[in-house]
């Protein structure tokens, strides 16, 4: 019940978001946070990661439910006295559905947090993207630390 509820939390933190950067930030300029470093955009992504494979829902969205697939599965199969396994698992699989929860939606997945790093420009994306990549430093931290040390 613990493990709905913050994924509940994170997929509504991740929404909310959303809706308030539609609202204020389409069709406007976008919101300086930290000059020359954090910026809010407002961007329509119809593609993956960096805007690669654009107009391929269809197919994000039966890879998505797949990976939501083997994710539950692991969930609810494997290490369950691992918090790190768990929590890592738990961040993909909230970040997995926000954005899935957009292409569903919308049709496209909204992407506004930028930031400038050194004087590079890093790709525009959101909360969810957030979640997918922490859960999967996790994830890797964790096999890394774990692997074979176990049994499942």
């Amino acid at each position: 019940m613990l493990t709905l509820l913050f994924i509940f939390i994170l997929v509504g933190a991740d929404q909310i978001s959303k809706y308030f950067i539609t609202l204020y930030l389409a069709g406007k300029e976008p919101l300086s946070i930290i000059p020359g470093f954090l910026e809010f955009y407002y961007l329509e992504n119809k593609g993956a990661a960096f805007g690669i494979l654009q107009e391929k829902r269809i197919l994000f969205i039966i890879i998505t439910i797949i990976v939501v697939g083997f994710i539950v599965y692991a969930l609810t199969h494997y290490n369950r006295n691992s918090s790190l396994f768990y929590v890592s698992l738990v961040l993909i699989l909230a970040g997995t559905l926000g954005n899935f929860i957009d292409r569903v939606r919308l049709h496209y997945v909204v992407d506004f947090i930028k930031i400038r790093i050194f004087g590079f420009n890093f790709a525009i994306f959101n909360l969810a993207d957030v979640f997918i990549v922490c859960g999967t430093i996790l994830l890797m931290i964790y096999i890394l630390l774990h692997d074979g040390k176990e049994k499942s």
